[in-house]
């Protein structure tokens, strides 16, 4: 199980990313909201999406969940 957060801040696509928590391009503490322990990233996109409709997986630590 790994620990997932979500960007706060949308990226240029209007998407909001979910990254793990050991991602190089993990955000800030200030612009990502912890989003739990998941076993996979499609539930930590699903678990985003209650906030951020327009969530991806990262293209980097979470590539099989991103799709834009």
């Amino acid at each position: 199980m790994k620990k997932y957060y979500v960007n706060k801040k949308a990226q240029s696509n209007c998407d909001h990313e979910v990254h793990q928590e050991d991602c190089i391009y993990l955000p800030s503490t200030e612009n990502r909201k912890y989003l739990g322990q998941f076993s996979s990233c499609k539930d930590a996109v699903e678990e985003a999406k209650k906030d951020y409709s327009k969530s991806n997986g990262c293209k980097t630590c979470s590539k099989e969940c991103h799709t834009s």
